[in-house]
């Protein structure tokens, strides 16, 4: 298995209480997509998300406890090293964590909230917490008793930013002050009961695609950065006809950097859809379905240049990786790397 010269690192978080490592680093071989593991810390309690600085010097991760937390990391020779201690997000078990306007957000799924946080000049944390309750439930007495906050996403072309709220079915589009503090701008219901739980942009920036949990279909929308407004569209199932979707639980959603494909991971069904794209990306055609190289893949990611797509597969604890066929967009598995309790892989 060779190793790259770019540098390129891959990071992999996963559950520590499930005997995860904390966050692996990995090298990337930049022709067969192979993941080499060189280093883990397991500074952090269940680092399950991971994102990394734009200027490729820091990474965030969420802590996703009871008593919330986010923490940096400075990006090492060595491996990637906790910058100061674990800062409180004031809210449960955060799911997910982006970067925008020099904060940090955390979306908070048991508290069913939002946290910003201020990034510093030298890539720490400030605090405390400024937090955003969401309000609301569902119609899954089982799932959506409350709001359960499960992503966060900025939206392009304005200072907004996306929260997906898997216990209220809804959208939250709030505006992001310098300070810190999130004002709700607007709240887009979507279908009873699908469960939403990540969104993803088109390349362009013009349309928006939501992953939805409790019932395996995509939603479609159209965004409209200057207005703030998000227009549904309409629904592609994940799974194919005749396949119950009892038991599959989709997890995460990725799009080709052209804009022309999109994959979803299916927990459960332990599979990779992969959907193709109309030019406008108004209409996504389910065009088969792979398997995911193991079992219960919670995260999906792409590498830099589009050819390489990886699987991370929670309880069989591994990453597998695919080479993308560029004219189909279906992805052929190239191998598997040992990775317990995997929870997600990032790119710097």
């Amino acid at each position: 298995m060779g190793t790259s010269d770019s540098g390129r690192r891959a990071y992999i978080g996963s559950f520590t209480a499930a005997g995860g490592l904390g966050i692996t680093s990995a090298a990337v071989d930049p022709e067969s997509g192979a993941l080499t593991p060189l280093h883990s810390t397991d500074a952090l309690a269940n680092p399950s998300y991971l994102v990394p600085s734009p200027d490729g010097r820091h990474l965030y991760a969420v802590s996703e406890t009871t008593d919330g937390a986010v923490a940096a990391f400075a990006l090492t020779p060595r491996g990637p090293e906790l910058l100061a201690p674990a800062v409180a997000v004031d809210g449960a078990d955060p799911t997910h964590l982006t970067l925008a306007a020099g904060h940090l957000v955390t979306a908070n799924y048991s508290s069913g909230s939002v946290s910003t946080l201020p990034v510093r000049a030298d890539g720490s944390l400030g605090g405390p917490a400024t937090v955003l309750a969401h309000q609301g439930s569902g119609p899954r007495t089982d799932r959506q008793e409350g709001p359960h906050a499960h992503a966060v996403q900025p939206a392009p072309g304005a200072r907004r930013l996306l929260s997906v709220d898997l216990g209220t079915d809804s959208i939250r589009i709030c505006g992001l002050g310098s300070d810190g503090a999130l004002a709700l701008h607007d709240e887009v219901r979507l279908r009873p009961g699908s469960g939403p739980r990540h969104l993803a942009f088109h390349p362009r920036g013009d349309r928006a695609y939501v992953i939805n949990e409790l019932d395996p279909t995509v939603t479609l929308c159209r965004w409209d950065a200057d207005g703030g407004a998000l227009t549904l569209l309409g629904e592609t199932r994940l799974l194919p006809d005749g396949v119950e979707a009892a038991g599959t639980f989709p997890s995460a959603l990725v799009l080709s950097p052209d804009g022309r494909f999109a994959w979803a991971a299916n927990r459960g069904h332990d599979s990779i859809s992969v959907l193709s794209l109309d030019a406008a990306g108004d209409t996504a055609t389910l065009v088969t379905t792979v398997a995911c190289g193991g079992h219960w893949p919670r995260d999906l990611a792409l590498a830099p240049d589009g050819r390489h797509l990886y699987a991370a597969n929670e309880r069989s604890g591994d990453v597998t990786w695919f080479a993308v066929d560029p004219r189909t967009g279906i992805p052929v598995r190239g191998g598997a790397v040992q990775a317990p309790a995997a929870s997600c892989v990032v790119f710097v």
